[in-house]
């Protein structure tokens, strides 16, 4: 969940790990901190708060060197102070970490015993003694650090440097993402790729147990038990000055704008008109292993369960399928009938969500084919499943999910022709229709964008209220939830969805003039349920939002505020709604003066549980 860089070479260390630190930033942190070895020792400054302050940390006492470490950090093991705070040193080796040690206490009781002192709360610590151990028994930095990784239990991705090897880089992972790359006299590690785009696009994702030496010379790989290994090199396509602002306030507004791009990208080449079928050449299974599937599990996290919700609803519709839709956390926690003829498909922006990938793996070993939905190309999901559909998003910045989002929704389109298509349920002209329908999105979100606007000025009308209620029936239920969360997240506001027939079997309660009421209404079989709801709220003096599609009369009558969409197909309304709650959720967030990119308590990757 948290920031890691590392960098060894010729060159001063602290500015290049400062750059990416400072390039990690949009995933969230509380403090942050670097170690160099200089003059043959290592020098640690940390600091809570900002990167800001760890540079005027650094102002009053310098740091000179070649070879480092730095860390932004999320607190979890210890509130945000600045002895929490990252790197940890022990024995004259100096670390940072990402994870959740669970057996650290025991870990910790022990070390006690041996006589070592704890200057923090971490579970981090432990890890830092438990290699300084070893390095006091006669180990390398390599082989201490694969040792102390079999004493733990959980999820970690570490970066160490030593006094006694002052030109090695060490690097392990298990569960948390870490990356390397090398270009001529330089060698870097880090948690994303994004910390090292300025040096190098050639990148190596280290797999589960790696262990990795980086120098200046080159970089070496083994795994758990020490065996050298040869991993794939991955040229990233987009350039690092694709996560800059471009002009608008914040990453947030700048990636809503990015949707119709993002949507056009993903559904770009991967479909034939001709014959009404998607093209989905990186998905692992034949059309003969989609036509004998039997049911359909999808599982995410967050907005991209949502995304799932979306998928319940159009997959059951287009191929007749039934489909189960879990949260990540609890399906890897019971003991869910997954068999080998279905169909398991996971969705994860980053491809590094630990519930989500503990889930697949379940899956995997369970028997069942293992489908991703994913943004970053080489990330763990996508290289652990059996096929892969990526988004094409580029870098999204903003912790709370908008271009992802959406492209994810575009996949699930894409993945539901390709099997309606393949087991007989739409025929090519069918198909030919669809498709129309989906390359007609993004001039459609543009649309909408270009009346931001009319938003801005409902935003503006309620953001002085403390609660929202969101209500959507059948594919735009999930939406309700997604506009909801999107609210919470980034305007501190109390905000729930719900299926608008549950309002009146419990929600109805808390509904007076001073909760506004977010309704979702387009023109579909369900329209004439929907305005009943509509009418309950207006008995009990709530305001109303409503959204609409273009030509309704009643209910723009009877809302207090309305926006319409275009007029679609009800299975696509779900990408056109979900634009206009990202920016009411906005600008609600703006006139509020909230952080709009880094809510407070959050993180963009999820990597641990």
């Amino acid at each position: 969940m948290c920031g890691i860089v590392g960098y060894v070479g010729k060159q001063e260390a602290v500015p290049i790990l400062l750059d990416g630190l400072r390039r990690l930033e949009y995933r969230g942190y509380d403090s942050a901190g670097i170690a160099v070895l200089q003059g043959g020792k290592v020098e640690v400054r940390r600091s809570v708060g900002k990167l800001a302050d760890l540079e005027r940390a650094l102002a009053g006492r310098r740091l000179t060197g070649t070879i480092g470490v730095g860390h932004t950090r999320w607190a979890t093991h210890g509130k945000p102070s600045e002895q929490n705070a990252h790197p940890h040193r022990s024995d004259g080796c100096v670390l940072v970490h990402n994870g959740i040690i669970e057996n650290y206490l025991p870990l910790k009781q022990q070390l006690l015993k041996d006589g070592y002192r704890f200057e923090s709360e971490t579970d981090t610590e432990v890890v830092a003694h438990l290699i300084g151990r070893y390095l006091r028994q006669g180990r390398t930095l390599a082989e201490a650090v694969r040792t102390a990784a079999k004493d733990i239990r959980g999820s970690y991705a570490i970066a160490a440097v030593c006094e006694s090897e002052p030109d090695h880089l060490v690097a392990a992972r298990s569960g948390c993402p870490l990356v390397v790359g090398w270009t001529e006299g330089i060698g870097l590690v880090a948690s994303d790729v994004m910390a090292m785009l300025a040096h190098t696009r050639d990148v190596t994702y280290l797999e589960e147990g790696d262990v990795t030496v980086v120098t200046a010379a080159g970089v070496t790989i083994t795994d758990a038990e020490g065996r050298p290994v040869t991993r794939a090199t991955t040229r990233v396509t987009w350039d690092a000055a694709a996560a800059e602002k471009n002009g608008y306030p914040h990453f947030m507004l700048k990636e809503i704008h990015e949707q119709p791009q993002a949507i056009l990208d993903t559904l770009r080449g991967r479909y034939t008109y001709e014959t009404g079928e998607a093209d989905l050449p990186d998905i692992g299974l034949t059309p003969e292993q989609f036509a004998e599937v039997g049911r359909i599990w999808i599982v995410a996290c967050g907005t991209s369960w949502h995304a799932g919700l979306v998928g319940k609803y159009l997959f059951e519709e287009m191929i007749r399928t039934p489909v189960q839709v879990d949260i990540g956390s609890e399906f890897r926690y019971r003991d869910p009938l997954v068999n080998k003829d279905d169909l398991f498909i996971t969705i994860s922006q980053s491809g590094e969500t630990a519930d989500t990938l503990a889930a697949a793996r379940e899956a995997k070993r369970r028997g069942a084919r293992v489908v991703s939905i994913v943004n970053v190309v080489g990330s763990t999901l996508a290289r652990e499943s059996d096929g892969v559909l990526y988004t094409r998003c580029g870098p999204e910045i903003g912790v709370a999910s908008t271009k992802a989002f959406t492209a994810q929704l575009a996949a699930l389109y894409l993945l539901a022709l390709h099997l309606a298509r393949v087991r007989g349920v739409l025929n090519a002209n069918d198909g030919r229709v669809w498709l129309d329908r989906f390359v007609a999105l993004p001039t459609l979100v543009e649309q909408i964008l270009k009346r931001e606007p009319e938003i801005a000025a409902i935003a503006k009308r309620y953001h002085e209220k403390r609660n929202f209620l969101y209500l959507g029936r059948g594919i735009n239920y999930p939406i309700a939830l997604e506009g909801a969360l999107k609210l919470k997240e980034i305007s501190y506001i109390h905000a729930e969805g719900y299926a608008a027939g549950e309002m009146k079997h419990g929600p109805i309660a808390l509904i007076d003039q001073d909760m506004p009421v977010v309704v979702l209404a387009p023109r579909d079989r369900l329209h004439e349920k929907t305005v009943g709801n509509l009418m309950e709220v207006k008995a009990r003096n709530a305001p109303v939002i409503a959204l609409v599609s273009e030509g309704e009369q009643n209910l723009g009558q009877m809302a207090d505020s309305v926006f319409t969409i275009p007029e679609v197909p009800a299975l696509l309304t779900p990408i056109l709604f979900a634009v206009v709650l990202q920016l009411l959720a906005y600008h609600i967030a703006m006139l509020r003066g909230t952080d709009v990119d880094q809510p407070r308590n959050l993180a963009k990757s999820v990597t641990v549980e």
